[in-house]
């Protein structure tokens, strides 16, 4: 649990010198609590209040990182195959799972996607019969999944989906509100190289945490965002045509 504390902290940008101030200690004082483990139930209340979360919010959110099916690399969760093809298989279903899984209220999703009755309560079955979520008494759901979802690289959502929404993301100036674009280029060594993955890797994860701890967010207090993490090796097309010239040609 401590661990997930510390992501969470990490992922709303809460330093240990910060957190010091809020409750009143030293740095090193809470450097201390943290590596001796050494939290009373109400300081640990007090440390989850300072980043707008509960202690039920931080035991859920430890279960869930142990679950067997959830990515220790990124903090993502992974679906079976069979449950992204299902998913794949049917647009609607997949609509209904993804405001499900972002903490929409059945009654929520059922409005925003203008469904019947009917409709919803077929839509929730097939998701339970998949392993999805849970139906419980008075319509209300457990989640099976949380998010960010790591669909499979060469798995049926993707295969489906990708293209599309590459293009339609990468479809805008990133001059708005909420909204960044930062392209660079350069010539790195192996070394660097591996030390900007694991750099990419871990602001994954800090996407991962920070929509964990939102989840329960009404939705009213949320906007949907959406975050593309790439890099290769890769030379400007424009620069084939300054290629060296072959060896063979010699001067006399």
């Amino acid at each position: 649990m401590i661990e997930t504390l510390k992501r969470c902290l990490r992922a709303r940008g809460m330093s240990y010198a910060r957190l010091g101030q809020a409750l009143g200690l030293s740095e090193s004082s809470v450097k201390r609590l943290f590596s001796q483990k050494s939290f009373t139930m109400a300081r640990l209340e007090r440390v989850c209040r300072t980043i707008d979360m509960s202690i039920a919010d931080l035991a859920r959110m430890t279960a869930e990182q142990s679950k067997p099916n959830s990515n220790s690399n990124d903090q993502a969760f992974t679906l079976t195959l069979a449950q992204e093809r299902i998913l794949a298989k049917n647009s609607l279903l997949l609509a209904c799972f993804y405001l499900l899984l972002n903490g929409r209220s059945v009654q929520e999703m059922s409005d925003r996607l203008s469904l019947s009755e009917r409709a919803t309560t077929n839509l929730l079955s097939q998701l339970s019969a998949a392993g999805l979520l849970d139906v419980e008494k008075g319509n209300k759901i457990r989640m099976h999944a949380r998010p960010p979802i790591a669909w499979r690289p060469d798995g049926p959502v993707r295969k489906l989906y990708e293209r599309q929404v590459r293009e339609e993301f990468l479809r805008s100036e990133f001059s708005g509100s909420n909204e960044a674009l930062s392209f660079h280029s350069a010539e790195l060594s192996p070394a660097s190289i591996r030390i900007l993955m694991r750099k990419l890797e871990k602001l994954g994860a800090d996407f991962a945490d920070l929509a964990a701890l939102d989840v329960a967010l009404p939705s009213k207090e949320k906007v949907s965002i959406a975050m593309l993490l790439a890099c290769r090796p890769w030379v400007f097309s424009m620069f084939s045509a300054y290629r060296p010239r072959a060896a063979s040609v010699r001067e006399r």
